[in-house]
Protein backbone atom coordinates (compact mmCIF):
# COMPACT_ATOMS: atom_id res chain seq x y z
CA UNK A 1 0.00 0.00 0.00
CA UNK A 2 1.10 3.59 -0.66
CA UNK A 3 1.24 4.45 3.05
CA UNK A 4 3.46 1.46 3.81
CA UNK A 5 5.83 2.41 0.98
CA UNK A 6 5.97 5.98 2.27
CA UNK A 7 6.79 4.84 5.79
CA UNK A 8 9.60 2.60 4.52
CA UNK A 9 11.02 5.55 2.54
CA UNK A 10 10.92 7.83 5.59
CA UNK A 11 12.68 5.19 7.66
CA UNK A 12 15.36 4.86 4.98
CA UNK A 13 15.92 8.63 4.87
CA UNK A 14 16.24 8.86 8.65
CA UNK A 15 18.75 6.00 8.65
CA UNK A 16 20.73 7.62 5.85
CA UNK A 17 21.19 10.87 7.78
CA UNK A 18 22.01 9.21 11.09
CA UNK A 19 25.58 9.88 12.23
CA UNK A 20 27.84 6.97 13.12
CA UNK A 21 27.77 7.36 16.90
CA UNK A 22 25.67 6.05 19.76
CA UNK A 23 22.87 8.53 19.05
CA UNK A 24 22.92 7.66 15.37
CA UNK A 25 22.71 3.96 16.13
CA UNK A 26 19.72 4.61 18.40
CA UNK A 27 17.97 6.64 15.71
CA UNK A 28 18.57 3.88 13.17
CA UNK A 29 17.27 1.27 15.58
CA UNK A 30 14.09 3.25 16.38
CA UNK A 31 13.52 4.01 12.70
CA UNK A 32 13.86 0.33 11.92
CA UNK A 33 11.35 -0.60 14.62
CA UNK A 34 8.90 1.99 13.31
CA UNK A 35 9.21 0.70 9.75
CA UNK A 36 8.69 -2.90 10.88
CA UNK A 37 5.66 -1.96 13.00
CA UNK A 38 4.00 -0.05 10.17
CA UNK A 39 4.68 -2.86 7.71
CA UNK A 40 3.04 -5.23 10.21
CA UNK A 41 0.11 -2.91 10.89
CA UNK A 42 -0.72 -2.28 7.23
CA UNK A 43 -0.56 -5.95 6.29
CA UNK A 44 -3.41 -7.16 4.10
CA UNK A 45 -3.43 -10.98 3.95
CA UNK A 46 -5.18 -12.78 1.13
CA UNK A 47 -8.19 -14.80 2.25
CA UNK A 48 -10.51 -17.29 0.61
CA UNK A 49 -13.80 -15.45 0.17
CA UNK A 50 -16.87 -17.14 1.72
CA UNK A 51 -19.68 -18.28 -0.53
CA UNK A 52 -22.71 -18.99 1.69
CA UNK A 53 -25.43 -16.41 0.81
CA UNK A 54 -27.37 -17.26 4.00
CA UNK A 55 -24.54 -16.07 6.28
CA UNK A 56 -23.16 -12.71 7.36
CA UNK A 57 -19.42 -12.49 7.93
CA UNK A 58 -17.26 -10.34 10.21
CA UNK A 59 -16.26 -7.02 8.60
CA UNK A 60 -12.92 -6.98 10.41
CA UNK A 61 -10.49 -8.74 12.73
CA UNK A 62 -10.87 -8.22 16.46
CA UNK A 63 -12.84 -9.03 19.61
CA UNK A 64 -16.62 -8.69 19.92
CA UNK A 65 -17.38 -5.79 22.27
CA UNK A 66 -21.16 -5.93 22.39
CA UNK A 67 -24.28 -7.36 20.79
CA UNK A 68 -27.57 -5.52 21.25
CA UNK A 69 -30.51 -3.76 19.66
CA UNK A 70 -29.51 -0.12 20.39
CA UNK A 71 -33.09 0.82 19.48
CA UNK A 72 -32.56 0.05 15.80
CA UNK A 73 -35.13 -2.72 15.43
CA UNK A 74 -32.38 -5.17 14.55
CA UNK A 75 -29.09 -6.27 16.10
CA UNK A 76 -25.93 -4.19 16.33
CA UNK A 77 -22.62 -6.06 16.60
CA UNK A 78 -19.55 -4.07 17.66
CA UNK A 79 -15.97 -5.29 17.22
CA UNK A 80 -12.82 -3.74 18.70
CA UNK A 81 -9.69 -3.76 16.55
CA UNK A 82 -6.46 -3.37 18.52
CA UNK A 83 -3.27 -2.01 16.94
CA UNK A 84 -2.17 -5.63 16.46
CA UNK A 85 -5.19 -6.63 14.34
CA UNK A 86 -5.51 -6.39 10.55
CA UNK A 87 -7.29 -3.08 9.90
CA UNK A 88 -8.66 -3.72 6.42
CA UNK A 89 -12.47 -3.97 6.40
CA UNK A 90 -14.52 -6.44 4.35
CA UNK A 91 -18.24 -6.43 3.52
CA UNK A 92 -20.34 -9.00 5.46
CA UNK A 93 -22.41 -10.08 2.45
CA UNK A 94 -22.72 -9.62 -1.30
CA UNK A 95 -24.78 -6.70 -2.55
CA UNK A 96 -24.87 -3.19 -3.94
CA UNK A 97 -23.69 -0.10 -2.09
CA UNK A 98 -26.72 2.13 -1.50
CA UNK A 99 -25.12 4.88 0.54
CA UNK A 100 -21.82 6.02 2.10
CA UNK A 101 -22.02 8.68 4.81
CA UNK A 102 -19.44 10.35 7.03
CA UNK A 103 -20.56 11.42 10.51
CA UNK A 104 -18.68 13.96 12.63
CA UNK A 105 -18.00 12.93 16.20
CA UNK A 106 -15.51 12.59 19.02
CA UNK A 107 -12.34 10.47 19.31
CA UNK A 108 -12.98 8.41 22.44
CA UNK A 109 -11.16 5.11 23.09
CA UNK A 110 -12.47 2.55 20.57
CA UNK A 111 -12.85 -0.20 23.19
CA UNK A 112 -15.50 1.84 25.04
CA UNK A 113 -19.24 1.72 24.34
CA UNK A 114 -19.32 5.51 24.00
CA UNK A 115 -17.12 5.19 20.90
CA UNK A 116 -20.30 4.65 18.89
CA UNK A 117 -20.57 8.47 18.78
CA UNK A 118 -17.03 8.89 17.41
CA UNK A 119 -16.25 10.12 13.91
CA UNK A 120 -17.32 7.28 11.62
CA UNK A 121 -18.18 6.22 8.09
CA UNK A 122 -21.40 4.26 7.48
CA UNK A 123 -21.86 2.07 4.42
CA UNK A 124 -25.36 0.79 3.65
CA UNK A 125 -25.43 -2.35 1.57
CA UNK A 126 -28.45 -3.78 -0.26
CA UNK A 127 -27.93 -7.57 -0.13
CA UNK A 128 -28.60 -9.80 -3.10
CA UNK A 129 -31.95 -11.57 -3.24
CA UNK A 130 -34.03 -8.60 -2.08
CA UNK A 131 -33.13 -8.90 1.59
CA UNK A 132 -33.20 -5.95 3.98
CA UNK A 133 -30.20 -3.57 3.99
CA UNK A 134 -27.16 -4.18 6.18
CA UNK A 135 -25.09 -1.26 7.49
CA UNK A 136 -21.42 -1.48 8.40
CA UNK A 137 -19.56 1.25 10.26
CA UNK A 138 -15.89 2.19 10.37
CA UNK A 139 -15.31 4.03 13.67
CA UNK A 140 -12.26 6.00 14.79
CA UNK A 141 -10.67 5.77 18.24
CA UNK A 142 -8.42 7.88 20.43
CA UNK A 143 -5.43 7.01 18.20
CA UNK A 144 -7.18 6.21 14.92
CA UNK A 145 -8.07 9.48 13.21
CA UNK A 146 -8.26 8.51 9.55
CA UNK A 147 -10.76 6.32 7.73
CA UNK A 148 -10.57 5.25 4.09
CA UNK A 149 -13.64 3.90 2.31
CA UNK A 150 -12.82 2.68 -1.18
CA UNK A 151 -16.33 2.13 -2.54
CA UNK A 152 -19.18 4.37 -3.66
CA UNK A 153 -22.96 4.12 -4.18
CA UNK A 154 -23.80 1.81 -7.05
CA UNK A 155 -20.79 -0.46 -6.61
CA UNK A 156 -21.57 -4.18 -6.54
CA UNK A 157 -19.50 -6.06 -3.97
CA UNK A 158 -18.83 -9.73 -3.27
CA UNK A 159 -19.03 -11.27 0.21
CA UNK A 160 -15.78 -10.62 2.04
CA UNK A 161 -14.54 -8.06 -0.49
CA UNK A 162 -12.25 -5.34 0.88
CA UNK A 163 -13.88 -1.93 1.09
CA UNK A 164 -11.73 0.23 3.38
CA UNK A 165 -9.22 0.62 6.19
CA UNK A 166 -9.00 2.45 9.54
CA UNK A 167 -5.57 3.64 10.61
CA UNK A 168 -4.51 2.20 13.99
CA UNK A 169 -6.77 1.03 16.88
CA UNK A 170 -10.46 1.36 16.07
CA UNK A 171 -13.92 -0.21 16.03
CA UNK A 172 -16.25 -1.64 13.39
CA UNK A 173 -19.96 -2.34 13.69
CA UNK A 174 -22.56 -4.29 11.75
CA UNK A 175 -26.22 -3.26 11.90
CA UNK A 176 -28.25 -6.34 11.03
CA UNK A 177 -31.95 -6.06 10.16
CA UNK A 178 -34.64 -7.94 12.09
CA UNK A 179 -34.55 -10.63 9.40
CA UNK A 180 -31.06 -11.72 10.53
CA UNK A 181 -29.76 -13.06 13.84
CA UNK A 182 -26.34 -12.63 15.42
CA UNK A 183 -24.47 -15.86 16.24
CA UNK A 184 -21.49 -14.48 18.19
CA UNK A 185 -21.21 -13.06 21.72
CA UNK A 186 -19.03 -10.51 23.56
CA UNK A 187 -15.49 -11.76 24.01
CA UNK A 188 -15.45 -13.87 20.83
CA UNK A 189 -12.52 -13.29 18.48
CA UNK A 190 -13.48 -12.87 14.82
CA UNK A 191 -11.63 -12.63 11.53
CA UNK A 192 -12.78 -10.38 8.70
CA UNK A 193 -14.37 -12.24 5.81
CA UNK A 194 -13.94 -15.59 7.56
CA UNK A 195 -15.94 -15.75 10.82
CA UNK A 196 -19.72 -16.12 10.52
CA UNK A 197 -21.31 -13.48 12.75
CA UNK A 198 -24.92 -13.67 11.55
CA UNK A 199 -27.47 -15.77 9.71
CA UNK A 200 -30.49 -14.74 7.65
CA UNK A 201 -33.74 -16.02 9.14
CA UNK A 202 -35.70 -15.26 5.97
CA UNK A 203 -35.31 -16.64 2.49
CA UNK A 204 -34.45 -14.29 -0.41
Amino acid sequence: MAIGVGVVFIGWVISGFAVSNAFGVLIEFLAGLFVLFCAYFFRDPERILPADPDKLYAPGDGVVLSVGSEGSGGTVLRIFLSIFDVHVQRVPCAGMVEQVERHAGSFLPAMKDDAKSNFRVELRLKPEGGREPVTVEQITGIVARRIECWVKPGDKLSTGQRYGIIHFGSQVAVRMPASAKCVVKPGDRVAGGITVVGEWTSKP
